[in-house]
């Protein structure tokens, strides 16, 4: 069946996928808090940004544009694969490519990045990004939780060792510099979500670009690139 939801996903234009035991997620915050009641799994899907749309920092338009298509194009995967699973018998819940509940301080109803450190295929990074062998943070993911007990991925240590390109190059200065092996105790000790915001939402006022995007930690990180 993994095979079955991993050809699917492909077919449709993920780029990788990854299944995670969602028994490593019991101590994270969701929203609701019970969303993890009924699943044993997460199916987290990844589609590749075209690394080209980065050379023409500072400017930010093809990022926004490329950001808006992929996240659609995820969720039309995740909800692909969720229809799939329930006509097998089985429950699934689509999870949103990217959508920040502001009542959770910029959370989503789950951490996409931390399922798919737990399956796998990844691991998070000092810019809280998660950081792929193969693309590096250069992706956008969505995910589906489900009770289907498929075959799940072990989780990955850090291995950013000591760079700090994405700590140096934080326009904001959101980055704070922390090691941690597995993944950090809290978002606060690695991140400062406020400055963040408060860099995206400059992007999202402006009317050639209009998304909430920064991107300088995805371009300067070496992991990954041609």
């Amino acid at each position: 069946m993994r095979e079955e939801i991993e050809v699917l996903a492909k077919n449709l234009g993920a780029d990788f996928i990854g299944i995670a035991d969602l028994k490593f997620l019991k101590e994270y915050e969701t929203y609701p808090e019970n969303i993890l009641e009924h699943y044993i799994r997460g199916i987290v899907i990844g589609i590749k940004v075209v690394e080209d749309v980065f050379d023409f920092f500072p400017s930010r338009e093809f990022y926004a544009t490329a950001y808006e298509i992929i996240n659609r194009k995820l969720d039309e995967i995740a909800y692909t694969i969720s229809k799939f699973i329930e006509r097998k018998g089985y429950r699934a819940l689509p999870i949103p490519a990217s959508k920040n509940l502001q009542k959770l301080k910029w959370r989503s109803f789950i951490s996409h990045k931390a399922i798919a450190r737990a399956s796998g295929i990844g691991w998070i990074g000092k810019s809280s990004l998660l950081i792929t062998p193969q693309y590096g943070p250069r992706v956008r993911l969505a995910s589906v939780l489900t009770n289907m007990p498929l075959e799940a991925g072990e989780p990955m240590k850090n291995k950013c060792g000591g760079c700090r390109k994405c700590v140096e190059n934080c326009p904001p200065k959101a980055i704070k510099e922390m090691e941690f092996e597995d993944y950090p105790e809290s978002r606060e000790l690695v991140f400062d979500v406020d400055k963040c915001a408060s860099e995206t939402g400059k992007y999202l006022k402006d009317l050639d670009i209009g998304a909430r995007v920064c991107g300088i930690c995805i371009k300067v990180c070496p992991i990954g690139k041609n």
